[in-house]
């Protein structure tokens, strides 16, 4: 049996590399952990996660953008933003164009659906079909991936 696991994580290890992208930001793994620190570099580059109810942004309910932290491209609005009460900053939808979507097989028995950024790649989080209306979805998105942009003039709660 933990010869199948194993296998299986493998494979999953290598349909995720045989899937990789061109995008418009790209620089070497020194070069990101440089720019990102080690638990940033972790979630964007490598797809971990943080612990639940460690970001400060799973609270941030004032006006404005969040941002990849990574490249800086706008990817939620804070208008999309809903508390899920899951531990993470949770969205109901994305910004136009913000980002790609990947088959994440990591969890024997279940396919998740990774949010990578567009410009990137960083890994921001996953998308799952529980969430409210209009969409019915919920991004739960690291809050280490992601950098709060308050709009200007809006006061913050």
């Amino acid at each position: 049996m933990l010869v199948g696991v194993t296998a299986l994580l493998t494979t999953a290890s290598s349909v995720k590399h045989s899937q990789a992208r061109r995008y418009a930001v790209s620089m070497s793994p020194a070069a990101w952990l440089r720019k990102l620190g080690s638990a940033r570099y972790a979630i964007l580059r490598e797809g971990g996660t943080e612990a639940p109810y460690s970001s400060p942004l799973d609270k941030e309910f004032a006006a404005g953008t969040y941002e990849c932290a990574g490249c800086g491209q706008a990817a939620f609005s804070s208008t999309t933003k809903y508390h899920a009460g899951e531990g993470w900053p949770s969205f109901w939808d994305v910004l136009p164009r913000a980002v790609r979507y990947r088959k994440d097989y990591q969890l024997i028995g279940e396919v998740r659906t990774e949010v990578h950024c567009s410009r990137c790649g960083g890994h921001l989080g996953h998308r799952f079909h529980d969430g409210p209306q209009p969409t019915g979805l919920r991004y739960c998105i690291d809050g280490l991936a992601l950098r709060f942009i308050p709009k200007s003039g809006a006061g913050r709660d």
